[in-house]
């Protein structure tokens, strides 16, 4: 079973991608189709997700993410480009709906019951989002997305692990500190190349009393970021 990909015009809208996928156990969120199917050992989760691959073909490469974990399947439609979900996504959506119905195993938004599926975005507020957004790729290790790249766009992780991080306009500057930080951790060996790129890119080294636990950064306008090693925590 293969899939027809050859229509790339860009579904119009979230309430026509919802409408499309009806019925078929897919949920519109954040730009992407996402949905789950209830499995049992990690096995028949790896076989399932071959089957699915196999059905969609090398159109699968382009736009399927797959999380496996014992007891469940993860599953991502994700446009590869920013400008949205095309035909193309939404063929293979019905495309995995049917062959996973032909198994006997209906696609569900929450296949274990415990919660929905989601999406993570982080939101960094900033006065000047310029001058803080190359810190925040550089202690990330992230890039811009692919043709939405500017000095005020989203950056996201090129491998696709972490969420993407915002960047906000305040309209004026906050006298109190900032309630939330983020921790980035990396093997050791990984730790001085993060900081390095981190302090190029405008960010201030705060505090190294813990390390090589961890280092306090933050960016121009006192956004914290730490970045910790598994060492030196006993």
């Amino acid at each position: 079973m293969t899939s027809e990909t050859t229509d790339d015009d860009v579904a119009p809208g979230g309430s026509a991608v919802a409408a499309a996928v009806d019925g078929l156990g897919w949920r519109y969120v954040l730009g992407d189709l996402r949905a789950s199917i209830r499995l049992g050992p990690l096995w028949q989760v790896a076989e399932v997700a071959t089957e699915l691959i196999r059905a969609c073909g090398e159109g699968a490469d382009q736009c399927l993410r797959l999380d496996l974990r014992p007891g469940r399947l993860e599953l991502v439609l994700h446009p590869p480009d920013a400008a949205g979900l095309t035909g193309r996504e939404l063929a293979h959506a019905r495309l995995i709906a049917t062959t996973a119905a032909e198994m006997g195993l209906p696609l569900e938004p929450d296949a274990d019951g415990r919660r929905s599926v989601q999406a993570l975005e982080i939101a960094v507020d900033a006065l000047s989002i310029a001058d803080i957004r190359p810190f925040w790729k550089a202690v990330l290790g992230y890039t811009g997305r692919r043709g939405a790249d500017g000095p005020r766009d989203p950056i996201v992780d090129p491998l696709a692990q972490g969420p993407p991080v915002w960047f906000q306009q305040l309209s004026g500057p906050r006298a109190q500190r900032n309630r939330l930080h983020l921790d980035v951790s990396v093997p050791p060996d990984e730790a001085p190349a993060r900081i390095r790129a981190a302090l190029a890119a405008g960010g201030r080294l705060l505090s190294d009393e813990r390390a090589p636990a961890f280092w306090v950064l933050a960016d121009a306008e006192g956004n914290e970021a730490c970045v910790s090693t598994w060492q030196d925590r006993d």
